[in-house]
């Protein structure tokens, strides 16, 4: 039985995928586009993990109807039973819907209404407004909507039926902010990777709890401090002896923030040729050589020239990989595709990754060419690449 529903983010195939590989997909039902039905109690999912997840809510009941009106009803009659299981004090409620037909203005009355029938039953409360269909991560974490005596409640079409669930956590943008903005080390120069993207690539990878996980591109140590804050040992290396010095002070600063012992090691190393036997590592998770950076989409010829030398580092690197470990090894990388008037090039080892001694992972959720981060402007974007070593 489905118990735990979430809403996925910006790129939800990159969510659903990150899901699958954690849980399996027999485990998962996609509702909609935007969320996802989890066979886990809500309390069991490790929620601040999932960078691809922005609200995890427990499952209250499916009705078997998407008028709005309708759903309101069931809602102003029900409500009163369910304030019985807060504690004494003010009420915080808010109300967000997905795939419903309905629009701000008669959102917001809806709630003034719902409001209405919570005073009558004698507690106080305080209604969130709806600036849009749904609540953003902001309003729900400042308005407390997921404390005791908060209740955000969902109303999520799932064809011609709707789910009503209640909000138990909330991605803290807050802390990802703080790791991406506040470590001592950046370097806009070799790209910014998102904290949460660095949680889905680990996720992908799919350690198992307690291994250590190898990033042979280790930059300014994102990958290696979210893996950290999994509970994983971190193993990295990079080409630039300053970027190797960078993520040190990085660990360093989230070590000392957190209280969060760092476990494993940091080289200088070229990925094409290095042998990692500083650590043993269990999987691999990293952001590749992404390549010269572009503000606008460059002349075929040069974009040809700059693929092609990207393509000759990236099959260095994965004939180096594949000789230092063992069948099965897994590990996710997110490599370049180049966003071009007539959609993404790619780059050619994805071809041949067979020749080279592993089998690209295919998800049931979401198709390979699903698995791409992008932002509207960017010409380089990540491809995100599940390998197993054959």
């Amino acid at each position: 039985m489905f118990t735990s529903i979430l809403i996925l983010g910006r790129q939800p195939r990159l969510g659903m995928a990150e899901l699958e590989s954690l849980y399996g997909p027999e485990r998962l039902q996609p509702v909609g586009v935007s969320a996802v039905l989890l066979d886990e109690q809500p309390g069991d999912v490790a929620f601040q993990r999932l960078g691809g997840s922005i609200k995890l809510a427990k499952v209250l009941t499916e009705l078997p109807t998407t008028d709005f009106s309708r759903l309101l009803d069931y809602i102003q009659k029900t409500i009163p039973e369910h304030l019985g299981y807060l504690p004494e004090g003010k009420v915080k409620f808010g109300l967000s819907v997905f795939g419903i037909q309905t629009n701000v203005a008669q959102l917001n009355r809806s709630t003034l209404s719902i409001k209405k029938t919570i005073r009558q039953t004698g507690h106080s409360v305080r209604v969130v407004p709806n600036n849009e269909l749904s609540l953003n991560s902001a309003q729900v974490r400042h308005n407390q909507l997921t404390s005791p005596l908060g209740m955000e409640l969902l109303l999520i079409r799932n064809g011609t039926s709707t789910i009503l669930a209640q909000t138990v956590q909330e991605q803290d943008i807050e802390a990802y902010a703080d790791r991406d903005q506040k470590r001592p080390k950046r370097d806009a120069r070799v790209g910014m990777l998102p904290p949460k993207l660095a949680q889905i690539i680990i996720n992908l990878a799919n350690p198992s709890a307690g291994s250590t996980v190898l990033d042979p591109f280790c930059g300014t140590g994102v990958i290696l401090q979210e893996a950290i804050l999994m509970e994983l040992g971190a193993y990295g290396t990079d080409l630039e002896p300053k970027m190797v010095d960078y993520t040190n002070a990085n660990l360093k600063w989230l070590e000392d923030k957190t209280e969060k012992r760092v476990t494993g090691a940091t080289e200088v190393g070229d990925a094409t040729s290095f042998v990692w036997k500083e650590v043993e590592f269990q999987s691999i998770a990293c952001e590749t050589y992404l390549g010269r950076p572009f503000s606008t989409t460059p002349p075929q010829d040069v974009l040809q020239g700059v693929m092609q030398d990207v393509d000759t580092i990236h099959r260095k690197f994965l004939r180096n990989v594949a000789e230092q470990t063992p069948s099965g090894f897994r590990m996710c990388i997110a490599v370049p595709a180049w966003k071009t008037p007539n959609g993404f090039k790619h780059l050619k080892i994805l071809d041949s990754l067979e020749e080279f001694g592993y089998n690209r992972v295919s998800f049931v959720h979401a198709e390979q060419e699903e698995l791409i981060y992008h932002r509207e402007g960017q010409i380089v974007a990540r491809e995100l690449v599940v390998l197993i070593r054959k």
